[in-house]
């Protein structure tokens, strides 16, 4: 026997709206005050639990993904610039521009396009580096 779970059934509709709010698994446990490795084991023993999880999960990584590839992209909002000139308030509407960010773009190809854009250490004749280390560990002396 064990300790009694702190597991309601509750709680599926409360993980939900933490996944959408983008809460991670360690913020999920704090939140219920309970381990990570807790919250994993609900994951296994309560299947509402998870599907919950899964399904909330992602609205919040479509945002992300999106964002991300604005940023990669570039993108450009409208924009209300507000100041103070002469005592009055001024609002001017503006366009204000975002370019692409290299590193945003990276990481969009390495995980998006990972065949062609993973970084490979490459030795002579273009094997990979793991290939020539095994090729020069039969050479070295014992």
């Amino acid at each position: 026997m064990g300790r009694p779970t702190k597991y309601k059934a509750e709680y599926v509709r409360q993980v939900a709206k933490l996944c959408l709010l983008g809460a991670t698994d360690a913020e999920m446990a704090n939140f219920f005050q309970v381990s990570v490795s807790t919250l994993n084991d609900w994951k296994i023993k309560h299947k509402p639990f998870m599907e919950a999880l899964k399904l909330a999960k992602e609205p919040a990584n479509d945002r992300v993904e999106r964002s991300l590839y604005q940023r990669a992209m570039g993108y450009s909002h409208e924009h209300d610039d507000i100041r103070v000139v002469d005592g009055k308030v001024v609002i001017t509407p503006t366009i204000k521009h975002y370019p692409p960010d290299t590193v945003a773009c990276i990481f969009w190809l390495k995980n998006r396009r990972s065949d062609l854009w993973l970084y490979r250490r490459e030795g002579k004749d273009g094997d990979d580096l793991a290939g020539a280390r095994s090729r020069w560990a039969d050479k070295l002396p014992n």
